[in-house]
């Protein structure tokens, strides 16, 4: 996936977060659970996103001269 589509699945999984945290506050919240998976949904994107960015930030630097 390239970095757009990642960025759009993290933030959709925001809003899915946002009406999961709803439903459970109005105790409507059928699967107690869908709270930490959508939690650790948005780590592993997070954490992809910032592997990512480290390794282009990596590439981009020149290597230090001894």
């Amino acid at each position: 996936m390239n970095p757009d589509e990642l960025v759009e699945d993290l933030e959709s999984l925001q809003r899915r977060l946002f009406e999961i945290r709803t439903q459970a506050v109005t105790e409507k919240l059928e699967d107690p659970s869908q709270l930490k998976k959508a939690k650790r949904d948005i780590a592993r994107l997070k954490t992809i996103l910032r592997e990512r960015e480290l390794e282009r930030q990596e590439s981009s630097s020149p290597e230090p001269q001894n």
